[in-house]
């Protein structure tokens, strides 16, 4: 069984390595991975060993709380980052007079006012009563550091919040011993006083996760645009009477009924009335589109003009847009192969942290006999490393990445399938529905009389009027498109793998292929280099004869989507090798091929061979993308390194493929490569920037500078670290919090930025 919970109390990559690694070790569960982006964790567990109950509890003992079965917890997370606004604003209207009082003193270049009572120096007892009192509500307001932080700790799980709690304690606790000295006569001067580092730490950490909050909050923006989408009310019929429900009362089978400029509520289909309906917000196409009875409608698409009534066919969970949430919410919370790098790192980060700061302090308490310094490179170690900017690295870009991909109407429905696509070196096309329109229409009409085109065309889109075949539609089609009025029919008679046989004022009309002219006894030899030439393009010419008399040829063919050629162009530009597969003769395929200027033909391939020519591909060591809209192109999309569905494909090919294209369109095979590539280049800063940040901040806190204190003091970048350090060249733990706090902010800020992302324009050969 799967199941997928909402995670409260999560704070860092180490918190979710906890709950992950406790998951992990309960017995029935066969996998588990938590998202600290999304707090979420999906497991998948053995439902006759295991229970929900079991389940919370394990997440309980690692130290966290189960929010809730996938529910909209918007409103908690609103609520959550209005009172850490409060905390903040409390420990910072605290924290920023006592930060005045202790420093003010120390800054040389400029006197600042200070009443003599307040000096540490001058009347340190009353000094440290007024640092107690500014200090104890701002360590309050950060109770959760310490509710969380030492637990953990105990745990054998340190997290972020270890940290914060051991080095704010340690600065405080001995502010109070020196405290007590100055009260007895043994610290005349009130030395070693750090009550402003305690409390400007925990302002700036805060400080950090408000603004880490908040900008997490919009990384979740596309999910809240789709679930903004659908009405919160409908009007059904009941009784004959309108009635107004909430949407999440609706059944199938209830009869609603929509008015012009109304969202429609639920997918279903029309059984009264017509209309426009702007359905952009799927497709992405402006125009709207002509609904009549029998019509499908999708909900939350917009009524334009008619009112009508239709039968609703899928509410809840099953509609077209929960299914779009559903698969982008899945995408967001999955993991990418890259992630497991800093999953690895931020399980060991902590400990080492903590490790690495008592080895500093002690070692500097022996080198020089100085314990305030060790103090200072004790709790300057702690506050600055930062699990937080590696645990966020990765998810915050994939869950921008693919609510980018669903507001561009490509739906990935892993963190692995974004991941992959930037390292497609082959697309494999299907022909039918994909690079072509997947319907035929008419393109050639030849006639033996060169004046007398209309005619033929009338005679035979009159014939084809009866039949179901799709070449017969096409000429139908095109005949009605030109106004042409057909003419009735007698004895129609299709002739299986020849063509059709009917009477059209009381004359034989027959219209089929060589061979059914060959049985007839009809010569057409005239017509051979047409034919010949026609059949090369990919077009299928028939022949017309009536009463024996031959008349001419009709040639139709299946259209190319209009951005085909442009899709191949931009792909040859990322140097990807482009392939079609096809179940066609060689010519069509190889006239296709010409038009688009693909680089591998493969015709007449059997439906479940397609598979097979993908893992061939394989073989030579291309990753492979296989783009499908039909049936029989679910096994080659399964076996491909990444399949990709065509949104007005079948079911069972959007099923099987790893990436949806919403609007089918196959320009955006191109823009989920280029998104992929977008995100992955994000990852890498993000990950790049956050070990870089831990590898040179941390030698630094633990005093690195000071050991070549002699030898840079006198240079340009010397006085330049004194200036900021002071002449220790020792980092002052306030701005070691600060620069812990700013990165975290930095690595999710950075993956905002692709909200900005845009599909390249077109190329040009």
């Amino acid at each position: 069984m799967k199941m997928t919970l909402r995670i409260g109390g999560m704070h860092c990559a180490a918190c979710s390595r906890a709950v992950e690694r406790a998951l992990k070790k309960t017995e029935g569960v066969e996998s588990a991975a938590v998202n600290i982006a999304t707090e979420k964790a999906v497991l998948v567990f053995d439902d006759k060993k295991l229970k929900y109950k079991d389940i919370v509890n394990t997440i309980v003992k690692a130290g966290y709380q189960v929010v809730g079965k996938e529910e909209d917890i918007s409103e908690k997370k609103a609520k959550e980052i209005k009172e850490q606004k409060i905390r903040l604003i409390i420990s910072a209207i605290f924290s920023i007079p006592l930060f005045y009082i202790s420093m003010s003193p120390m800054i040389k270049f400029v006197k600042l006012p200070l009443p003599e009572i307040l000096s540490h120096h001058s009347n340190p007892q009353i000094f440290s009563i007024v640092a107690i009192i500014l200090c104890v509500p701002v360590m309050i307001s950060g109770y959760k550091f310490y509710t969380l932080g030492f637990p953990a700790l105990f745990r054998g799980s340190p997290n972020m919040d270890s940290l914060v709690a051991i080095g704010t304690t340690a600065s405080f606790v001995y502010s109070v011993y020196s405290s007590i000295l100055s009260f007895i006569g043994l610290n005349p001067h009130g030395d070693n006083l750090y009550y402003e580092s305690a409390a400007v730490i925990i302002t700036l950490v805060q400080f950090g996760k408000y603004l880490e909050a908040r900008s997490k909050g919009k990384t979740g923006e596309a999910i809240k645009k789709l679930m903004g989408l659908q009405p919160k009310t409908a009007r059904i019929i009941e009784n004959g009477e309108e009635k107004e429900i909430k949407i999440e009362d609706l059944k199938v089978g209830n009869i609603l009924i929509v008015r012009p400029g109304e969202k429609i509520p639920i997918d279903g289909e029309i059984i009264e009335g017509y209309s426009s309906v702007d359905e952009s917000m799927l497709t992405g196409e402006s125009i709207p589109i002509e609904k009549n009875i029998g019509d499908k409608v999708v909900g939350a698409s917009i009524n334009k003009t008619g009112t009508f009534k239709f039968k609703a066919t899928k509410v809840g969970e099953d509609t077209a847009l929960a299914q779009i949430i559903k698969l982008v919410e899945d995408a967001q919370g999955s993991k990418a192969p890259i992630s497991h790098i800093a999953d690895v790192v931020s399980s060991y980060f902590v400990p080492a942290v903590i490790t690495i700061a008592l080895i500093s302090g002690i070692a500097w308490f022996i080198a020089i006999h100085n314990f305030v310094f060790s103090l200072t490179v004790f709790v300057s170690v702690l506050v600055i490393a930062c699990p937080c900017a590696l645990g966020l690295a990765t998810p915050t870009a994939i869950m921008v990445g693919t609510g980018k991909g669903a507001e561009l109407g490509i739906l990935f429905k892993n963190a692995e399938a974004l991941e992959l696509s930037q390292k497609i070196n082959a697309i494999m096309f299907d022909k039918t529905g994909t690079l072509t329109e997947g319907k035929p229409y008419l393109t050639d009409i030849i006639s033996e009389d060169k004046s007398d085109k209309e005619r033929l065309l009338l005679l035979t889109a009159s014939a084809e009027n009866g039949s179901e075949h799709p070449l017969g539609e096409a000429i139908v089609r095109e005949a009605r498109e030109k106004n042409i009025n057909l003419l009735p029919i007698e004895n129609f008679k299709a002739l299986s793998g020849f063509g059709i046989d009917a009477i059209i004022d009381k004359k034989r009309i027959l219209i089929g292929n060589k061979k059914l002219m060959e049985k007839e006894n009809i010569s057409v030899e005239s017509f051979f280099n047409e034919t010949e030439k026609l059949s090369k393009e990919g077009k299928t010419p028939m022949y017309v004869v009536e009463d024996g008399k031959f008349l001419g040829i009709i040639a139709c063919a299946d259209k190319l989507k209009k951005d085909s050629v442009d899709t191949i162009n931009r792909l040859h530009k990322l140097n990807i090798k482009t392939v079609m597969i096809t179940g066609d003769n060689k010519n069509t395929a190889n006239a296709i091929a010409n038009k688009t200027g693909i680089d591998i033909v493969l015709s007449e391939v059997l439906p479940e061979e397609k598979s097979n020519k993908v893992k061939k591909l394989q073989d030579k060591n291309y990753i492979v993308a296989m783009v499908g809209d039909g049936i029989n192109d679910a096994p080659a999309l399964t076996q491909a390194n990444v399949g990709i569905a065509i949104g007005s494909g079948t079911d069972v090919a959007i099923e099987s493929a790893d990436i949806v294209l919403v609007k089918s369109k196959t320009k955006d095979v191109v823009t989920a490569i280029e998104l992929s590539k977008a995100t992955m280049r994000d990852i890498k800063q993000n990950l790049f920037w956050a070990f870089c940040y831990n590898v040179l901040g941390i030698p630094v806190a633990a005093g690195l500078l000071h050991i070549f204190r002699e030898s840079l003091i006198d240079s340009v970048i010397g006085n330049f670290l004194v200036a900021i350090m002071g002449e220790d060249l020792l980092l002052n733990p306030i701005f070691a919090a600060l620069a812990m706090s700013l990165s975290s902010v930095c690595v999710v800020t950075n993956a905002l930025r692709l909200n900005f992302f845009k599909a390249s324009k077109k190329w040009k050969r």
